[in-house]
């Protein structure tokens, strides 16, 4: 491999690890993330609190385990759902907002024969972890109605119980505090989320424009030590240009040119794969057989297996110039499913009968062996008068 197509796969390598990984997802996600698991925590304590405020009261009302019970079971679903798709639902926290944030203190003191500030009060504290969920996920307008209400019903619960004033104000900033806080502290993290995103695509941006710059100046050399020379040489008049071995190197070169222009600006070749096919057309090409290849969006591979396929693909022309009778053989290599790779080599031979013939240590070795050992496979299809067409795949 040339130095610049090595500087070309360090680039590329450079630029796959900088995108997100998989289970990692965009800086905005993992801000997410951090907030769903924050909030989940808040809520737990406020739930602790109550289970162990239920434990301990020895005359419970059946309400109360009711209640608590409620709180427990949509909690889980507001979390549980946030956890699974990434963010919260707004139905959910509305519903989080006005059953454990506004109605549940009211059941308490309706059914549950609650009467006094403490057995309130646990309930009262999952209103603050509500309000922080509503100030974060529901709109704005949205967030300011579900924390005046909060606000309001809290206020009449505590009234209803007798609370002091001192109680009033302290559940009022806890309520506030608490949406102000996680507010805050979410449009930090989403501010750097995206700032994150938006540093991680100008990284990847300057790593494919250096790809490319890498890419060009590796076909640049290429034309200077191959085309250009030639071109060179025979301005000079120094050689015969129609020598049979300037002709034949003419024709060489002019298919790699042509091979060239017919990428288009989209494909994105894989510098290793490329380059190992690349070879073997060209070592096919300098024993005088015509090969006419295509490239098309040809996938990422391990180096191993553009190594196989490149040893196969040499091979199979091999066998095109010593057997078929030929001298223009096709190869062409593509994309084929999920990131797999597919590999033709097709010659318009007298081909021979499958059933009569047994391959050759050549055939079996370097071309079956050789893809069986990276996972991929080789067939050979041919008949009578039809050719012969090897397939390279990759995965089997």
């Amino acid at each position: 491999m040339s130095g610049s197509t090595r500087r070309l796969s360090g680039a590329i390598q450079r630029l796959s690890a900088l995108r997100p990984r998989k289970g990692v997802g965009s800086g905005l996600q993992r801000a997410q993330s951090f907030m769903i698991l924050t909030t989940l925590l808040y809520r737990a304590s406020h739930l602790t609190v109550g289970v162990l405020a239920v434990a301990q009261r020895r005359d419970g009302h059946p309400a109360q385990y009711l209640c608590l019970a409620a709180a427990l079971a949509l909690s889980l679903l507001v979390y549980g759902t946030a956890l699974r798709r990434g963010w919260f639902e707004p139905r959910l926290v509305w519903a989080d907002v006005l059953v454990t944030g506004c109605a549940l203190p009211y059941v308490l003191y309706g059914w549950g024969g609650v009467r006094e500030t403490p057995t309130i009060g646990w309930a009262m504290l999952l209103g603050g972890s509500a309000s922080g969920l509503a100030a974060i996920v529901l709109a704005r307008r949205q967030a300011l109605t579900a924390i005046a209400l909060l606000v309001v019903t809290h206020l009449l619960g505590y009234h209803l119980v007798g609370a002091s004033r001192a109680v009033l104000g302290g559940h009022l900033n806890s309520l506030l505090s608490s949406a102000a806080i996680t507010a805050i502290m979410w449009w930090y993290l989403r501010r750097q989320g995206r700032l994150l995103d938006e540093a991680n695509a100008r990284a990847l941006a300057a790593e494919h424009q250096k790809a490319r710059y890498a890419e060009r100046l590796d076909h640049h050399r290429a034309l200077h030590d191959t085309v250009l020379a030639t071109l060179t040489t025979l301005a000079g008049g120094g050689i015969d240009a129609n020598a049979p071995e300037v002709r034949e190197r003419c024709g060489r070169e002019a298919a790699y040119l042509r091979r060239l222009i017919q990428q288009t600006a989209d494909e994105v070749h894989h510098p290793e794969l490329g380059a190992a096919l690349e070879d073997a057309v060209r070592s096919a090409e300098s024993l005088r057989l015509r090969v006419t290849a295509q490239y098309h969006e040809l996938p990422p591979v391990p180096p191993e297996v553009a190594a196989a396929f490149a040893d196969a693909a040499r091979e199979a022309l091999n066998n095109v110039r010593r057997h078929a009778g030929t001298g223009h053989a096709y190869l062409t290599a593509a994309g084929s499913g999920d990131r797999g790779l597919l590999v033709t080599v097709v010659d318009r031979g007298p081909g021979f009968d499958p059933e009569d013939y047994v391959p050759g240590f050549g055939l079996r070795g370097s071309v079956h062996s050789r893809m069986a050992e990276v996972g991929g496979r080789a067939v050979v299809d041919t008949a009578p008068g039809e050719g012969v067409r090897v397939e390279l795949r990759w995965p089997a």
